[in-house]
């Protein structure tokens, strides 16, 4: 299934029914009078985030999305029925946007967030509503009212608990399928990521999270360059980063900085969010080597970075829970695997 993460539709509640203009003609009946139903009221445009949905590619071959309008009233007050709803299932982290592409209106990241874009036009009153004691036999009823119409962006950010970052060929594909059952596409060549992909983290029964694979960002990239910052808006939700460093380059205190003067010129707090930083691909150097580059990144980044390699799997279970202890304590519980005070791991259940 092709991703897609941003799209622009355009939305229309329906427009209220008519109301009836009509007059009792009934045998025996001596008079009669005016008896015109209301109109149906028209359509609402609704949106709710579902279980099951991570990409709206659903919104790529459909971009107009029309209610029904209310059935107009009829003869012996007979009401029209309502327009029938119109309904957009999005994925969870779905961002509802005006046409600016700037004002948010709503931010479903719950499953089952559902909330009214468009509201329908009232039903027209019928003539039996202006009857009176002066126009005993009004000829005239109200028309529906018309319903609401507009553009809006959907933008998908993916609900994850920790995102995988760094340049092209830092090995993240391949740590990814190392820590979980996804199967991303690995290759020897830059940009073999072209969306983000998603794996689930089991470390134990209690200790599982989502981690994102995001694509590689190169220097420029906050102007457009590679794939540009398109992706970063996923790593927004993350309450920790994974930054990969390729150990077998030349330059690795430079991977390091051209990564995060990306993130700072992107914004969005990214390069404020807890940073698991570790040296990757590490089997294939000798001892003397990886402490060479150890000590050469972490004199850039000021802190030693973890040793990992996502083929031998070499130092990814220490990873994996450094990150989870992030993630606890984004979750509001104590890091040590116990909420609020006190520490161990949970007792075990007893009847």
């Amino acid at each position: 299934m092709k991703f897609l993460d941003q799209c622009k539709i355009y939305i229309r509640s329906g427009d209220g029914g008519g109301g009836s203009v009509s007059f009792r003609r009934e045998k025996f009946i001596e008079y009669g009078g005016p008896d015109g139903g209301d109109g149906g009221r028209g359509g609402d445009v609704w949106i709710e985030a579902v279980d099951g949905l991570n990409t709206l590619i659903d919104y790529r071959y459909q971009q107009h999305f029309k209610a029904d309008t209310g059935v107009h009233g009829m003869g012996r007050q007979r009401h029209g029925h309502a327009g029938a709803d119109v309904t957009l299932k999005v994925p969870v982290g779905t961002q509802i946007l005006e046409e600016d592409q700037e004002t948010l209106i709503a931010d479903l990241d719950q499953v089952g967030t559902r909330l009214r874009l468009a509201r329908g036009g009232n039903g027209g009153h019928g003539n039996v509503h202006f009857k009176g004691p002066i126009n005993q036999a009004p000829y005239f009823a109200m028309p529906g009212q018309k319903g609401e119409e507009k553009w809006i962006w959907l933008r998908l950010k993916l609900i994850a608990d920790a995102g995988l970052i760094g340049l092209p060929n830092a090995g993240k594909s391949t740590f990814l399928a190392a820590t979980s059952a996804a199967k991303p596409k690995i290759a020897d060549y830059p940009f073999t990521t072209l969306a983000p992909n998603l794996g689930v983290v089991d470390l134990s029964a209690q200790e599982r999270f989502v981690l994102a694979d995001i694509p590689g960002l190169i220097e420029g990239a906050s102007e457009g360059a590679g794939l540009g910052t398109r992706f970063l808006g996923h790593v927004e939700r993350c309450a920790v980063v994974i930054h990969l460093i390729d150990a077998t380059q030349d330059d690795v205190a430079g991977a390091y900085r051209t990564v995060r003067e990306e993130l700072a010129a992107y914004g969005a707090g990214l390069e404020d969010k807890a940073e698991i930083l570790a040296l990757n691909k590490i089997d294939a150097l000798d001892e003397d080597a990886r402490d060479a580059k150890a000590a050469e990144l972490a004199q850039a980044a000021g802190k030693a970075p973890m040793r990992v390699s996502g083929v031998s799997r070499e130092g990814v279970t220490a990873v994996l829970r450094a990150a989870f202890k992030e993630i606890r304590k984004r979750r509001g519980e104590d890091a040590s695997g116990s909420e609020g005070e006190g520490g161990g791991a949970p007792a075990p259940w007893t009847p």
